[in-house]
């Protein structure tokens, strides 16, 4: 009888085994550069629509970025470069479209870490 049982215990031992390898192996999460992210907004001229220190806009239409959640921008550049292929996903700013197309997901990461870093009007409510 204690044969199923060992083998039901080696079999479990090479699971964890096999598990902790594989995390062991797995690349480690991309930590956001902020000083990149300004080198980017910077080459895109951030501030020519979004104003100095991306929180006094040129236009009542585009908006203030300075201290915006990095996880935001992350998903709004996403969204721009998505474009309006999918209606529930993507937004239609032909300039903004324009601007992030060359974007790499740790480039939009990057600037979301810049422009979270940024001092801005934007209040949370507690």
């Amino acid at each position: 009888m204690k044969k199923p049982q060992q083998a039901l215990h080696t079999v479990f031992k090479a699971a964890c085994v096999a598990t902790l390898l594989g995390l062991a192996a797995a690349p480690a999460a991309y930590a956001a550069d902020a000083a990149n992210g300004k080198v980017i907004a910077d080459a895109h001229n951030c501030a020519s629509c979004h104003g100095p220190g991306l929180n006094n806009p040129v236009s009542p239409e585009y908006p203030k970025l300075a201290g915006q959640h990095s996880d935001y921008i992350y998903w709004a550049l996403r969204q721009y470069q998505m474009g309006t292929s999918n209606p529930h996903l993507g937004r239609s700013n032909p300039i903004m479209q324009a601007q992030v197309q060359s974007l790499s997901p740790s480039d939009m990461k990057d600037l979301g870490a810049y422009i979270e870093s940024l001092n801005g009007d934007l209040v949370q409510k507690k």
